[in-house]
């Protein structure tokens, strides 16, 4: 019962918020079943809407407090319609030195809005595809960690800069 009223709060929430939200051109989620394993890509496919105007790329993420780690790497690739790609490692702080996570939410469940790109003017029409992965590695390990716990969702997001 308890769950299902969480639920039900986050679905109104997220409603509220995405109607409230002028500058979103572009804001997927893609569910992570139980642990996210390091050979999953979640894959956005996005058809910008001109070739013109910038705009801010971040990669959106759900965690809860299952996520032990104070830092996150992510293998961020954008392919573009013309077949031309560009692969960045990215890292992002997750947690305070304390161990307290970081991001938005009033349950253990945390949103981050990450980064990625600032300023992007999408120069080639058609569809563009967005490939994310993590790359977490435990220190003085080698191989990484094959089964990532506490990440429920990764998102992508396209947004119009914000006008002063």
């Amino acid at each position: 019962m308890l769950r299902n009223n969480v639920f039900l709060f986050f679905l109104v929430f997220s409603f509220l918020l995405v109607a409230c939200d002028s500058n979103r051109v572009f804001d997927v989620y893609e569910s992570v079943p139980n642990k996210w394993h390091k050979d999953s890509v979640i894959r956005f496919k996005v058809n910008p809407p001109d070739s013109i105007n910038p705009y801010n790329l971040f990669v959106n993420l759900r965690n809860t407090n299952d996520y032990k780690y104070n830092n996150l790497y992510l293998i961020v690739e954008m392919v573009f319609p013309h077949g031309r790609t560009i692969k960045d490692t990215l890292e992002y702080r997750m947690a305070e030195p304390s161990g307290k996570l970081l991001g938005k939410g009033f349950t253990d469940v945390k949103e981050n809005k990450l980064w990625y790109k600032e300023q992007v003017v999408f120069k080639e029409t058609g569809e563009y595809t967005v490939n994310i992965q993590h790359a977490m590695r435990e220190n003085g390990k080698v191989n990484g960690i094959v089964a990532l716990e506490g990440v429920t969702d990764i998102g992508f997001r396209i947004e119009k800069p914000k006008t002063k």
